[in-house]
């Protein structure tokens, strides 16, 4: 293949998003609001948007807010509960569905096509698990977003929550629940093209296919050049502005555009796999997302749960997730992904964040070696009338969890990290969960570290507070606002 090096005006672009999934979606249309003039080049290497991490079965389609995840309220060395965490994560899918709302008032999105309401239940069973869940309910219920939380010891009234999880269940065993009704499943790849077709409708917005990003630098040290293979040529494209979302491939091109940043960080892949179940009656008998707690030892990402979904319309159930492990970055990736990434930069924080978690690759180790009648006795501890021949195995996304140098060595990050070159003209989206469901706060710091200029102007201000009208404000201490907010959302959203 021969690249020219011509670049022509069909060639510039005011802003290149790397990743046809829901982070890059998210942009384009937070910049298409803000400035409808402005030129954006969205770059899929497959041959279709969301097929990675934002289709409905690569993820678990919580709509996280922290209702019911126990990794997001960790216990402090003291016995305490960290709740910082879970505060933070429930006002930013707040955000989330603010602008969703606001899009369906504007007639740019339907959300029956992607979001549906869903309790959200934290289960456990366990003198132990219970005193957890009880010191979690009661540090969270004192907040504003969590004042609707109910809880119960009693078991006819878990079994009319969750009838499929208490059937069946020792009659002896103590459990307890906490549950609260304005829940969510969202298919976040059919919401990512709810995002692409308004955007493609308006002409400002272009979406190349089957087109790979295999180099990125700054000749000039103003514009980007990425040099692009699609329909078997390489050509080049030029922009002030890159961002890089595109999951596990992030890493390796935010590596080659060489900015200082990025260089300490490295990554580490986990695969997911799902038990699924299609069978209608049983998807009809369970209304919930339903979290338990994990085993101890094993780390934050194993949390186990049973959940309602509903994939391309149909409704179904999941249990999961079972971890895989493997050396590439993505799905449809390379096995050579995880080792292209191993710098000298990078190399002493990989080192160290293995030594420190081995109970991690034991937790791994022991995943692989799981077969069906394994994973079928693990639900069966959450629906004890589970039939073997009603589930089957389902490869999820892949995951990179994010590596970094910090004040205590090489730490592995459990979250999402957005990685700024200083000037602001390169931003990438590093890591995992609770990613999609945080993707408008996610891509609002996005903006403020990118452009944060036009961010204060007046202008932009006016446009932002048309699609979040709560824009600029806390949502965790005002109370009245956050009711406000609510109500509004569930309005214009259906939620009920």
């Amino acid at each position: 293949m021969v690249a020219s090096d011509a670049i022509g005006s069909e060639a510039q672009f005011d802003a290149v998003l790397v990743g046809a999934g829901i982070m890059s979606s998210t942009l384009a249309f937070f910049l298409h609001e803000l400035d409808p003039e402005m030129r954006i080049l969205i770059i899929e290497r497959l041959g279709a948007p969301a097929l990675e991490s934002s289709s409905a079965i690569n993820n678990s389609g919580t709509g996280h807010a922290a209702n019911c995840e126990f990794n997001y309220t960790p216990s402090n060395s003291d016995g305490s509960l960290n709740i910082s965490k879970a505060v933070a994560i429930n006002s930013a899918f707040e955000r989330s569905l603010e602008l969703w709302a606001s899009m369906a008032e504007l007639g740019k999105l339907s959300p029956e096509s992607f979001l549906h309401c869903l309790p959200h239940i934290s289960f456990v069973w366990g003198e132990s698990n219970i005193a957890f869940l009880r010191q979690r309910y009661r540090n969270l219920s004192l907040k504003n977003a969590f004042q609707s939380m109910e809880w119960s010891e009693e078991v006819e009234e878990i079994k009319e929550w969750i009838p499929l999880v208490m059937n069946g269940r020792d009659p002896g065993q103590k459990v307890a629940a906490t549950r609260v009704s304005r829940g969510t499943d969202v298919d976040f790849g059919a919401l990512t093209l709810a995002y692409l077709k308004e955007l493609q409708l308006s002409g400002a917005v272009e979406l190349r296919l089957s087109t790979e990003v295999v180099d990125i630098n700054r000749p000039n040290g103003k514009s980007w050049r990425l040099s692009l293979v699609g329909n078997r040529s390489e050509y080049y494209v030029e922009t002030p502005f890159v961002f890089l979302g595109a999951g596990g491939g992030a890493l390796s091109l935010l590596q080659r555009s060489g900015i200082p940043e990025g260089k300490s960080y490295g990554g580490f892949p986990v695969s997911g796999q799902w038990l699924v179940c299609n069978d209608q009656s049983l998807a009809a008998m369970h209304n919930a997302k339903v979290y338990g707690k994990s085993a101890i030892g094993a780390p934050p990402m194993s949390v186990p749960h049973l959940d309602t979904r509903w994939i391309k319309g149909k409704r179904s159930l999941l249990f999961g997730p079972f971890a895989g492990f493997n050396t590439k970055f993505l799905k449809n990736g390379s096995s050579f992904d995880f080792f292209r990434t191993i710098k000298l930069s990078n190399a002493l924080p990989l080192i160290q964040a293995g030594f420190k978690n081995t109970d991690l690759i034991n937790y791994l180790l022991g995943q692989l070696q799981l077969d069906h009648s394994d994973r079928i006795n693990a639900l069966k501890e959450f629906f004890p009338q589970a039939n073997s021949d009603d589930w089957t195995l389902s490869i999820a996304g892949q995951r990179v969890q994010i590596i970094k140098m910090t004040k205590d060595g090489g730490t592995l990050k459990l979250g999402t990290e957005v990685v700024a070159s200083s000037d602001g003209s390169l931003a990438a989206l590093l890591g995992a969960s609770p990613g999609a469901s945080t993707a408008v706060s996610i891509m609002l710091e996005v903006l403020q570290s990118c452009w944060s200029e036009k961010m204060s102007t007046e202008l932009w201000q006016q446009r932002l507070k048309k699609l979040l009208p709560s824009f600029g404000k806390e949502l965790v201490s005002d109370e009245t606002l956050l009711g406000k907010l609510r109500h509004r959302s569930n309005s214009l959203l259906g939620l009920r």
